[in-house]
Protein backbone atom coordinates (compact mmCIF):
# COMPACT_ATOMS: atom_id res chain seq x y z
CA UNK A 1 0.00 0.00 0.00
CA UNK A 2 1.24 3.55 -0.73
CA UNK A 3 2.08 5.94 2.08
CA UNK A 4 -0.35 8.69 3.09
CA UNK A 5 1.94 11.31 1.51
CA UNK A 6 2.01 9.46 -1.81
CA UNK A 7 -1.76 9.01 -1.75
CA UNK A 8 -2.38 12.73 -1.16
CA UNK A 9 0.20 13.71 -3.79
CA UNK A 10 -1.21 11.54 -6.55
CA UNK A 11 -4.81 12.39 -5.63
CA UNK A 12 -3.90 16.07 -6.05
CA UNK A 13 -2.35 15.27 -9.43
CA UNK A 14 -5.47 13.24 -10.31
CA UNK A 15 -7.71 16.26 -9.60
CA UNK A 16 -5.66 18.54 -11.87
CA UNK A 17 -5.48 15.91 -14.65
CA UNK A 18 -9.19 15.19 -14.47
CA UNK A 19 -9.89 18.93 -14.33
CA UNK A 20 -7.97 19.37 -17.60
CA UNK A 21 -9.98 16.49 -19.09
CA UNK A 22 -13.27 18.20 -18.15
CA UNK A 23 -12.10 21.50 -19.64
CA UNK A 24 -11.28 19.82 -22.98
CA UNK A 25 -14.78 18.31 -22.97
CA UNK A 26 -16.15 21.84 -22.50
CA UNK A 27 -14.01 23.07 -25.41
CA UNK A 28 -15.47 20.41 -27.69
CA UNK A 29 -19.05 21.01 -26.57
CA UNK A 30 -19.34 24.82 -26.55
CA UNK A 31 -19.80 27.19 -29.49
CA UNK A 32 -17.88 30.30 -28.41
CA UNK A 33 -14.59 29.64 -30.19
CA UNK A 34 -14.64 32.74 -32.37
CA UNK A 35 -16.93 35.69 -33.14
CA UNK A 36 -16.41 37.26 -36.56
CA UNK A 37 -17.91 40.55 -37.76
CA UNK A 38 -17.94 40.88 -41.54
CA UNK A 39 -18.90 44.17 -43.18
CA UNK A 40 -21.21 43.88 -46.20
CA UNK A 41 -22.41 46.57 -48.57
CA UNK A 42 -24.44 46.44 -51.77
CA UNK A 43 -26.88 48.64 -53.66
CA UNK A 44 -29.81 47.77 -51.39
CA UNK A 45 -28.34 47.69 -47.86
CA UNK A 46 -25.29 48.12 -45.66
CA UNK A 47 -24.60 46.18 -42.53
CA UNK A 48 -22.57 43.58 -40.68
CA UNK A 49 -22.74 39.80 -40.60
CA UNK A 50 -21.97 38.37 -37.17
CA UNK A 51 -20.88 34.72 -37.24
CA UNK A 52 -20.23 32.89 -33.95
CA UNK A 53 -19.21 29.25 -34.02
CA UNK A 54 -17.36 26.42 -32.34
CA UNK A 55 -16.09 23.12 -33.65
CA UNK A 56 -19.49 21.62 -34.47
CA UNK A 57 -22.24 24.23 -34.22
CA UNK A 58 -22.62 27.99 -34.66
CA UNK A 59 -25.10 30.78 -35.21
CA UNK A 60 -25.23 33.92 -37.30
CA UNK A 61 -27.22 37.14 -37.56
CA UNK A 62 -27.26 40.24 -39.72
CA UNK A 63 -27.10 43.76 -38.29
CA UNK A 64 -28.28 46.53 -40.62
CA UNK A 65 -26.86 50.06 -40.62
CA UNK A 66 -30.28 51.59 -39.82
CA UNK A 67 -30.45 49.70 -36.52
CA UNK A 68 -32.55 46.65 -37.40
CA UNK A 69 -31.24 43.18 -36.66
CA UNK A 70 -32.07 39.84 -38.23
CA UNK A 71 -32.91 36.98 -35.87
CA UNK A 72 -30.22 34.40 -35.18
CA UNK A 73 -30.02 31.21 -37.20
CA UNK A 74 -28.06 28.11 -36.25
CA UNK A 75 -25.92 25.98 -38.53
CA UNK A 76 -23.57 23.01 -38.55
CA UNK A 77 -19.99 24.12 -39.19
CA UNK A 78 -18.80 21.08 -41.16
CA UNK A 79 -21.99 21.06 -43.25
CA UNK A 80 -21.44 24.63 -44.40
CA UNK A 81 -17.74 24.39 -45.31
CA UNK A 82 -17.25 24.22 -49.07
CA UNK A 83 -13.44 24.25 -49.21
CA UNK A 84 -11.75 20.89 -48.74
CA UNK A 85 -8.68 22.47 -47.12
CA UNK A 86 -10.81 24.31 -44.56
CA UNK A 87 -12.86 21.21 -43.79
CA UNK A 88 -9.74 19.02 -43.50
CA UNK A 89 -7.95 21.42 -41.16
CA UNK A 90 -11.10 21.80 -39.06
CA UNK A 91 -11.37 18.02 -38.75
CA UNK A 92 -7.68 17.86 -37.76
CA UNK A 93 -8.38 20.34 -34.93
CA UNK A 94 -11.19 18.09 -33.67
CA UNK A 95 -9.00 14.97 -33.97
CA UNK A 96 -6.11 16.60 -32.10
CA UNK A 97 -8.46 17.60 -29.27
CA UNK A 98 -9.79 14.03 -29.08
CA UNK A 99 -6.18 12.82 -28.78
CA UNK A 100 -5.66 15.36 -25.99
CA UNK A 101 -8.79 14.01 -24.31
CA UNK A 102 -7.43 10.44 -24.45
CA UNK A 103 -4.00 11.51 -23.14
CA UNK A 104 -5.51 13.39 -20.19
CA UNK A 105 -7.81 10.48 -19.42
CA UNK A 106 -4.73 8.21 -19.36
CA UNK A 107 -2.96 10.63 -17.02
CA UNK A 108 -6.02 10.78 -14.74
CA UNK A 109 -6.24 6.99 -14.61
CA UNK A 110 -2.55 6.59 -13.82
CA UNK A 111 -2.53 9.21 -11.07
CA UNK A 112 -5.55 7.62 -9.42
CA UNK A 113 -3.99 4.15 -9.76
CA UNK A 114 -0.78 5.37 -8.13
CA UNK A 115 -2.74 6.88 -5.25
CA UNK A 116 -4.04 3.44 -4.24
CA UNK A 117 -1.16 1.13 -5.23
CA UNK A 118 2.56 0.84 -5.96
CA UNK A 119 2.89 -0.31 -9.59
CA UNK A 120 5.94 -2.34 -10.59
CA UNK A 121 5.88 -1.27 -14.25
CA UNK A 122 7.75 1.98 -14.94
CA UNK A 123 5.18 3.30 -17.41
CA UNK A 124 2.37 2.93 -14.88
CA UNK A 125 4.21 5.23 -12.49
CA UNK A 126 5.36 8.86 -12.80
CA UNK A 127 6.68 8.30 -16.36
CA UNK A 128 3.16 7.54 -17.55
CA UNK A 129 1.80 10.62 -15.78
CA UNK A 130 4.46 12.82 -17.40
CA UNK A 131 3.68 11.34 -20.82
CA UNK A 132 -0.10 11.63 -20.56
CA UNK A 133 -0.16 15.18 -19.18
CA UNK A 134 2.61 16.35 -21.53
CA UNK A 135 0.85 15.00 -24.61
CA UNK A 136 -2.47 16.42 -23.43
CA UNK A 137 -1.02 19.93 -23.13
CA UNK A 138 0.87 19.58 -26.43
CA UNK A 139 -2.20 18.46 -28.41
CA UNK A 140 -4.31 21.32 -27.01
CA UNK A 141 -1.62 23.84 -27.97
CA UNK A 142 -1.45 22.38 -31.50
CA UNK A 143 -5.27 22.59 -31.81
CA UNK A 144 -5.11 26.23 -30.71
CA UNK A 145 -2.54 27.11 -33.39
CA UNK A 146 -4.33 25.17 -36.15
CA UNK A 147 -7.68 26.80 -35.39
CA UNK A 148 -6.18 30.29 -35.52
CA UNK A 149 -4.44 29.43 -38.79
CA UNK A 150 -7.64 28.11 -40.33
CA UNK A 151 -9.60 31.18 -39.22
CA UNK A 152 -7.05 33.82 -40.20
CA UNK A 153 -5.25 32.36 -43.22
CA UNK A 154 -7.97 30.17 -44.72
CA UNK A 155 -10.71 32.79 -44.14
CA UNK A 156 -13.00 30.28 -42.44
CA UNK A 157 -15.51 32.86 -41.19
CA UNK A 158 -15.81 34.58 -44.55
CA UNK A 159 -16.48 31.28 -46.30
CA UNK A 160 -19.18 30.40 -43.75
CA UNK A 161 -20.77 33.84 -44.25
CA UNK A 162 -20.87 33.41 -48.04
CA UNK A 163 -22.55 30.03 -47.65
CA UNK A 164 -25.05 31.33 -45.09
CA UNK A 165 -25.87 34.50 -47.06
CA UNK A 166 -25.59 33.56 -50.76
CA UNK A 167 -27.57 36.60 -51.95
CA UNK A 168 -24.58 38.88 -51.34
CA UNK A 169 -22.07 38.92 -54.24
CA UNK A 170 -18.36 38.44 -53.49
CA UNK A 171 -17.72 42.17 -54.10
CA UNK A 172 -20.13 43.09 -51.29
CA UNK A 173 -17.88 41.70 -48.54
CA UNK A 174 -15.61 44.16 -46.76
CA UNK A 175 -13.24 43.88 -43.80
CA UNK A 176 -13.47 41.18 -41.16
CA UNK A 177 -12.62 41.35 -37.45
CA UNK A 178 -12.22 38.29 -35.23
CA UNK A 179 -12.51 38.00 -31.46
CA UNK A 180 -11.81 34.63 -29.87
CA UNK A 181 -14.30 33.50 -27.24
CA UNK A 182 -14.05 31.64 -23.94
CA UNK A 183 -14.16 28.21 -25.61
CA UNK A 184 -10.92 29.04 -27.43
CA UNK A 185 -9.18 30.49 -24.37
CA UNK A 186 -10.00 27.37 -22.33
CA UNK A 187 -6.85 26.00 -23.95
CA UNK A 188 -4.79 27.97 -21.40
CA UNK A 189 -6.35 26.35 -18.26
CA UNK A 190 -5.83 22.92 -19.86
CA UNK A 191 -2.12 23.63 -20.37
CA UNK A 192 -1.72 25.05 -16.85
CA UNK A 193 -3.57 22.13 -15.21
CA UNK A 194 -1.46 19.63 -17.16
CA UNK A 195 1.73 21.38 -16.04
CA UNK A 196 0.46 21.33 -12.43
CA UNK A 197 -0.11 17.57 -12.66
CA UNK A 198 3.50 17.02 -13.74
CA UNK A 199 4.98 19.48 -11.22
CA UNK A 200 3.16 17.86 -8.28
CA UNK A 201 4.58 14.43 -9.12
CA UNK A 202 8.05 15.84 -9.87
CA UNK A 203 8.24 17.47 -6.42
CA UNK A 204 7.10 14.23 -4.78
CA UNK A 205 9.72 12.21 -6.67
CA UNK A 206 12.43 14.73 -5.75
CA UNK A 207 11.51 14.64 -2.05
CA UNK A 208 11.42 10.83 -2.16
CA UNK A 209 14.89 10.71 -3.74
CA UNK A 210 16.33 13.10 -1.13
CA UNK A 211 14.83 11.03 1.66
CA UNK A 212 16.46 7.88 0.28
CA UNK A 213 19.81 9.66 0.04
CA UNK A 214 19.58 10.80 3.66
CA UNK A 215 18.78 7.25 4.80
CA UNK A 216 21.84 6.00 2.92
CA UNK A 217 24.26 8.52 4.47
CA UNK A 218 24.45 6.96 7.98
CA UNK A 219 25.53 3.66 6.42
CA UNK A 220 28.20 5.38 4.29
CA UNK A 221 29.58 7.33 7.27
CA UNK A 222 29.65 4.36 9.67
CA UNK A 223 33.06 2.75 10.52
CA UNK A 224 33.95 -0.14 8.27
CA UNK A 225 34.57 -2.49 11.22
CA UNK A 226 31.13 -1.69 12.55
CA UNK A 227 29.53 -2.48 9.21
CA UNK A 228 31.40 -5.80 8.99
CA UNK A 229 30.40 -6.70 12.51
Amino acid sequence: MPTAKKTLTFLSSFLTSFGAFIVVCAMLGTQEWVRSRIAVSDSSSNGTLVVVYGLFRGNSRQEFSHGLEESKKGFGVLEKLNSSSQRTLHLVVILVLVLSLCSLLLSSGLTFYNSISNPYQTFLGPVGVYTGSGLGAFFVFVAMILFVGNTQSNHLSEDLARTLYPLYPAAAYGGTTHSYGYSFWLTLPVILLSIDSVVIVVFYQKARYQRKQEQRKPMECAPRDGILF
